[in-house]
C-alpha cells in the first residue's frame, strides 16, 4: 500500500475524497512571509534569495494538497518597503486553490517589515476562529518587527473554537552577521513559536528545499501526505 501511495505522490496523482474526509475536514489558511528578508542573498551561504526555494516548495506541494483540502492565502511584506501596512488577505479557503496560491506567491516581490501577528489575526478572522475550528500554517524566516504580540494572540486563539497554528521557520537566523567561514546558528527560533505551542500546533524548522517541502506536507497535507513525502523528514521540537 505504501509503495502505491509513494507512486501516487511522485506522479502527482490526487488523493481521493475519502482521505479528505478522514484527515482534511478543516479549512486552512496559508500565511506567507513576503518581507524584505526573504530577498536576502548570501547570509545563509546561498547564491539566491530565500524566496526562490520557497516558491519551488509551494509549486511542489500545493497541487498535492489542494485536491483534498480547502485552502486560502494571506501574505505580508509584498512591495511595501519599510512598511508594516502590508497584510493582504488574498482569498478565503476554496477548493482546488493550488494554481491561485502558486500564482500569488510567484508574484511576490519581497520587501518591507514583518507584521506576522496582524497576518495571523487576519487569517483567524477569515476562518471565523471564535465559532469554527480551523488551521493556519505560517511560513516565516524571521520575527515580528511591527510591534505585534504573537504570544498574546496565541492565547486569544486558544480561547476560541479550536484554531491550530503551525509555524514553519524557514532558514531562521539570529541578529548577528556571520561570514561564510564562520559557524551559523541554525537553531534560532522565532518568537512566533509560541503561536504553535499555545494552540496545539507544530513548530517545524526547515533549512533546505527538501525540508520545506516536508514541512508543508506535514502541516498542510494531512496524515496521508506527511507519511509519503519525498523530502527529508521535517525537524520539529516537542511541544
Amino acid at each position: 500500500m505504501k509503495t502505491i501511495l509513494i507512486a501516487m505522490v511522485t506522479l502527482g496523482i490526487g488523493l481521493t475524497p475519502v482521505h479528505a474526509q478522514e484527515t482534511c475536514t478543516r479549512d486552512a489558511m496559508v500565511v506567507f512571509d513576503g518581507s524584505g528578508s526573504m530577498a536576502e542573498m548570501g547570509f545563509n551561504l546561498l547564491d539566491e534569495p530565500r524566496i526562490f526555494d520557497a516558491r519551488r516548495a509551494v509549486r511542489k506541494v500545493m497541487p498535492q494538497v489542494a485536491p483534498v483540502r480547502r485552502l486560502g492565502l494571506v501574505t505580508y511584506g509584498f512591495g511595501r518597503r519599510e512598511s508594516c501596512a502590508s497584510v493582504v488577505v488574498r482569498f478565503p479557503p476554496q477548493a482546488d486553490a493550488a494554481d491561485r496560491i502558486v500564482a500569488e506567491i510567484d508574484r511576490l516581490n519581497p520587501a518591507g517589515e514583518t507584521p506576522l501577528t496582524e497576518a495571523i489575526a487576519a487569517a483567524a478572522q477569515v476562518l471565523d476562529y471564535e465559532n469554527k475550528p480551523g488551521e493556519i500554517v505560517l511560513v516565516t524566516d524571521g520575527k515580528e518587527t511591527c510591534g505585534g504580540s504573537p504570544c498574546q494572540l496565541a492565547a486569544d486563539l486558544a480561547a476560541g473554537a479550536d484554531m491550530t497554528v503551525h509555524v514553519i521557520g524557514f532558514r531562521v537566523r539570529g541578529e548577528h552577521f556571520a561570514w561564510p567561514d564562520q559557524p551559523q546558528d541554525t537553531f534560532v527560533e522565532p518568537v512566533a513559536r509560541c503561536l504553535a505551542d499555545r494552540t496545539g500546533g507544530m513548530y517545524v524548522r526547515a533549512e533546505t528545499l527538501d525540508d520545506l517541502i516536508g514541512a508543508l506536507r506535514q502541516t498542510l497535507g494531512c496524515q496521508i501526505l506527511s507519511m509519503v513525502t519525498s523530502g527529508r523528514p521535517a525537524k520539529h521540537a516537542a511541544l
